[in-house]
């Protein structure tokens, strides 16, 4: 999870201003190809969580979120996440170097969408159950143009969703190596960030280990 503390915050309620843009498109991308090394090598997409695979519940957060197209990053078990998981209406990519981390899940996603109208990206990660469509609406409702960079906050530390402005994908690309995704950038760009508080509406838990598998309970 990308976490920094800043003090460029904006409130829920000013998260829904209308936007400066009548109907901006913006692309749901969900990163979904973890292996879950921590967790005895169970793919974090297919953990079950009330009844049907964790990845099912990412993909409506983002629909019902007001985000499309949808676009899904694979990586582990990619072949098994597509038998067992309901992605009906989502563009797939497999990650062959799922394994690098989620720098070159975040490359591939930006990548699906470079041919595309879309003027915004918004990502949310797989491996986090208690960010649902609330908080997906009001990152999604930051959006100003095609330079903004917006983020959920959770008591003020930036956390997910991240939205990226169609303009910076290429730069957000570039600097995606590793597990750092989209961190260093934002650290760079601190102060072009909109936070959006998001903390009466989700918790930005991870499910990286055995512990935390009690979340999905």
């Amino acid at each position: 999870m990308v976490k920094d503390t800043t003090t460029n915050t904006a409130t829920g309620t000013a998260a829904t201003t209308p936007s400066a843009s009548e109907n901006p498109e913006v692309a749901g991308v969900l990163l979904a190809a973890g292996g879950g090394r921590r967790l005895g090598g169970r793919p974090k997409a297919l953990l079950e969580h009330r009844g049907r695979p964790l990845i099912e519940h990412a993909v409506r957060s983002l629909r019902n979120g007001g985000c499309g197209p949808l676009h899904v990053v694979l990586g582990a078990a990619a072949d098994e996440v597509r038998a067992r998981a309901d992605l009906t209406g989502c563009a797939v990519t497999v990650n062959p170097g799922w394994e690098e981390g989620m720098g070159s899940s975040l490359r591939l996603g930006l990548a699906a969408l470079s041919a595309s109208d879309a003027d915004a990206a918004l990502v949310l990660l797989v491996d986090q159950p208690g960010i649902g469509a609330e908080a997906v609406a009001r990152v999604r409702l930051a959006y100003r143009s095609r330079a903004t960079l917006a983020a959920a906050s959770y008591g003020g530390e930036r956390g997910h969703p991240v939205l990226f402005g169609a303009d910076r994908w290429t730069d957000i690309a570039a600097g995606a190596v590793g597990d750092q995704g989209a961190r260093a950038y934002l650290r760079e760009h601190r102060d072009a960030i909109t936070l959006v508080e998001c903390s009466d509406v989700a918790e930005a838990y991870d499910i990286d280990t055995p512990r935390d598998l009690k979340h999905l309970e």
